[in-house]
């Protein structure tokens, strides 16, 4: 293995990263705001800045360190390893969210360089670790804004803690370029560890009646 740790980021790719968290957090705005000519409506009447914020704050977040968690794993296992937004993809998700579902694909990292298994799984699995992560950072932003009467601070806790629970879930199913298909193809335990729980909460912040 490499001892190379260097992180560096070009031109080419902050600017992805921005367009990716700038893109993902007005979908997600329309997606919350009820899509179609509600979003609409809300846009051209001012009611999307707090909801935008928001997403960017929440969405917007997870997606962007869940990318950078792979780059950083890469780049520790010695890899040449940038983030490239998918600008079609990018479209799609604004577009889908006015129609008032979400299709969220914003790019990926892609490295290169000699890798085991192990190393392979490492790296796909730190993005679902990361939104993890992030959706335990959120819980006690939740819990101030609910003892505070904040609803703001609530909201951003509230969403925070379920789209990262979700994103993890969704990563780690264990199909086509996800990353839970890289998990698994090395370990299976490792993979039942991170799924099960991330499946479940995620369940249950969808379904439960609260």
């Amino acid at each position: 293995m490499s001892t190379n740790t260097t992180l560096s980021f070009s031109s080419r790719e902050l600017r992805d990263l921005a367009v990716a968290w700038v893109a993902l957090g007005l979908a997600f705005a329309i997606f919350f705001a009820g899509g179609g000519m509600r979003a609409i409506a809300n846009v051209f009447g001012g009611g999307l800045v707090g909801p935008f914020l928001v997403s960017l704050l929440t969405a917007g977040i997870g997606f962007l360190l869940h990318e950078l968690a792979h780059k950083v794993v890469a780049v520790r296992f010695g890899q040449v390893a940038e983030f490239r937004a998918d600008y079609g993809m990018l479209f799609l998700a604004v577009m889908s969210s006015l129609a008032g579902f979400i299709f969220a694909a914003p790019g990926a990292v892609y490295h290169r360089g000699m890798l085991t298994d192990r190393e392979h799984g490492l790296i796909a699995l730190a993005g679902p670790v990361t939104n993890l992560a992030l959706a335990a950072l959120f819980l006690p932003v939740f819990l101030i804004g609910a003892l505070r009467g904040s609803d703001f601070v609530g909201l951003v806790g509230f969403r925070g803690i379920t789209i990262n629970l979700f994103l993890a879930a969704f990563n780690m199913l264990p199909f086509g370029a996800l990353d839970g298909k890289t998990v698994i193809s090395w370990s299976k335990g490792v993979f039942a560890v991170v799924f099960i729980p991330s499946l479940l909460l995620t369940l249950v912040l969808i379904f439960a009646p609260f």
